[in-house]
């Protein structure tokens, strides 16, 4: 702890992007930096980034983050939240991880997206060992209510 303390703040101008040190004064987030590459990292449970849109999540999000379980939150349509190109790129970036640990995909919502890629994807899911998990349990709180998923590990 001290030393991350001290490595925080013996560079008060620096911070880490992806792992490596960066002026954040010179940096964006739209760098033209190509991202290093690395190995794998493996996790129990990923949330698909800005709530499954296209923008900026590809393949190479799947190929590098192998996870047990991933969330699926998108719920806006005008915004393509969720994405089919996203949910496409969970099948191409666990088609080459070269192992076949189970996945799963939990979506928060039912949405046409998910539906139809569900259907028309259904075969290459079962080859890549992948399952969409369906919430059958509604969660109450307050005025509102949603579905909802139990997770154990």
């Amino acid at each position: 702890e001290d030393e991350l303390f001290r490595s925080s703040h013996s560079n008060p101008g620096k911070s880490l992007v992806n792992g490596i040190k960066t002026n954040p004064a010179s940096s964006s987030p739209k760098s033209s930096l190509p991202v290093p590459m690395g190995p794998p990292v493996y996790v129990d449970l990923a949330y698909i980034p800005n709530h499954c849109s296209g923008k900026n999540t590809d393949p190479e999000f799947f190929k590098r983050v192998r996870a047990s379980y991933y969330v699926v939150s998108g719920n806006d349509a005008a915004n393509g939240e969720p994405s089919r190109a996203v949910l496409d790129a969970l099948l191409e970036g666990k088609s080459q991880w070269g192992e076949n640990l189970q996945v799963t995909l939990i979506p928060t919502h039912d949405t046409e997206v998910t539906r139809e890629w569900y259907q028309q994807t259904h075969e290459k899911q079962q080859e890549l060992n992948i399952m969409v998990l369906a919430s059958s349990s509604t969660v109450v709180m307050q005025d509102e209510s949603f579905p909802a998923c139990k997770i154990e590990f």
